[in-house]
């Protein structure tokens, strides 16, 4: 079923602009979902209840459908750097894994889950390093929809001057401000993401459930969506507030690092303030993997590349 059990060397500029074009696809069609999500995760209990289909509403209401769509060229921008590198990185790194296990003798065609999700941690990480700046200008902007609401002027009117107000505000170096809480969520996203699908489409395709098809390719999405939500929502909740905060005229910040962040957010809102969003980043997650890997995999399939 993978390219590295046919011993293989990878085509890995094939695959980057393979996972780069597939992104941007799966990025656009679910940019709306992530939208609502981040709004929704930056109400606190100071503002009145609400719920993913009121802040969906009031953002029609108050903009318009496309509405739903800013912040989308630093989403695209992202995910050009971002998807690549895990996507391709963990395909590259599990071939070694192969390559290493077949020359120790071992087992060459198996690869632990354990060793899967550490291997989708790690490349995660990589990615998001890297992605970082992209991924803070993308949530400011989603933001910035919220001070509109409000009848005030945006911060950023697009992408270029987003990122040099960031830059003469707040440094160079602000463009990576929230990147601790983001690599966290990454290794988590990514352990759970690229592991549970890989596993589960080789379990379900292994045990005659579903061909290596579109239903195999849903079933294990869906999957790894869940997991992958589970395992990173609190630390999601923590990555937007700290990277949609801006430093203050006295150069002070509500939160001091990603720990103050976790601590005030449980003191004042609750535990369960942590999963703030779960519903529609799982709602999210599930769509996004399921359009990404089935047009990534018809997209290799297309290239002749055997599957994922």
């Amino acid at each position: 079923m993978n390219e590295s059990h046919g011993h293989q060397q990878p085509k890995t500029h094939t695959k980057i602009l393979l996972t780069s074009l597939s992104a941007m696809v799966a990025e656009t069609a679910t940019f709306p979902i992530d939208l609502t999500k981040t709004r929704l995760q930056l109400h606190s209990s100071s503002t009145k209840p609400t719920n993913f289909f009121l802040v969906a509403s009031e953002i029609i209401r108050q903009q318009g459908p496309l509405g739903f769509y800013r912040g989308l060229s630093p989403a695209i921008l992202r995910h050009l750097f971002y998807t690549p590198i895990r996507i391709v990185g963990y395909e590259n790194l599990r071939y070694l894994v192969v390559v290493n296990n077949e020359v120790a003798g071992g087992g060459g065609d198996l690869v632990s889950l354990s060793t899967k999700a550490l291997l989708g941690g790690l490349s995660g990480v990589i990615a998001q390093v890297v992605a970082s700046p992209a991924d803070l200008v993308k949530v400011r902007m989603q933001a910035d929809g919220g001070i509109v609401n409000q009848g005030l002027q945006p911060r950023y009117s697009g992408l270029l001057d987003a990122f040099s107000k960031i830059i003469k505000a707040e440094g160079f170096g602000g463009l990576w401000k929230g990147v601790l809480p983001n690599i966290q969520r990454a290794f988590l996203v990514n352990m759970g993401e690229l592991a549970c699908y890989d596993h589960a489409k080789r379990f379900i395709i292994q045990n005659h459930i579903s061909a290596d098809n579109i239903y195999a390719h849903t079933l294990a999405s869906i999957m790894s969506g869940l997991s992958a939500t589970a395992l990173s929502c609190p630390a999601d909740v923590v990555k937007t507030r700290m990277m949609n905060q801006a430093a203050s005229k006295d150069g002070k910040a509500v939160y001091q690092s990603s720990y103050d962040c976790l601590v005030k957010t449980v003191r004042m809102e609750g535990l369960k303030a942590l999963w703030k969003g779960f519903v529609p980043t799982w709602s999210r997650l599930g769509p996004w993997q399921f359009v990404f890997w089935v047009t990534y995999e018809k997209f290799r399939h297309a290239a002749g590349l055997s599957s994922f």
